[in-house]
């Protein structure tokens, strides 16, 4: 907690820009600080990647992971945008390391297992 409010990070596939935006809008409201992703790659920032080397791209997108990591390290607990159930691979590391730091998750829509 920082300053008595609650950090929560959200977490969760990028092609989901409505909800994660739903999502932080109401978190914020009901009083917590909400940290988000810094770009939606999947929909609607895809200019971000253009004119970049595959190296390049690698590159950023570990970079773009890793301070996602950081971004958790920083939070009371994750909130996973798993909209219609969906859960990709990047996402599930995201829970795995939050699980194992301690932190509370939470989900959009309760996991089918």
């Amino acid at each position: 907690m920082v300053g008595g409010y609650k950090v929560i990070t959200l977490c969760g596939s990028t092609r989901f820009k409505d909800e994660f935006m739903a999502a932080q809008k109401r978190l914020t409201l009901e009083g917590n600080i909400v940290i988000s992703v810094g770009l939606f790659g999947h929909s609607g920032d895809s200019e971000v990647w253009e004119g970049m080397t595959e190296d390049t791209m690698t590159a950023t997108k570990a970079m773009l992971d890793d301070m996602h990591k950081r971004k958790i390290d920083m939070a009371d607990e994750i909130f996973v945008i798993n909209a219609g159930g969906y859960i990709g691979e990047s996402t599930r590391s995201e829970i795995a390391y939050a699980k194992a730091h301690g932190k509370q998750v939470r989900y959009l829509e309760t996991p089918a297992n």
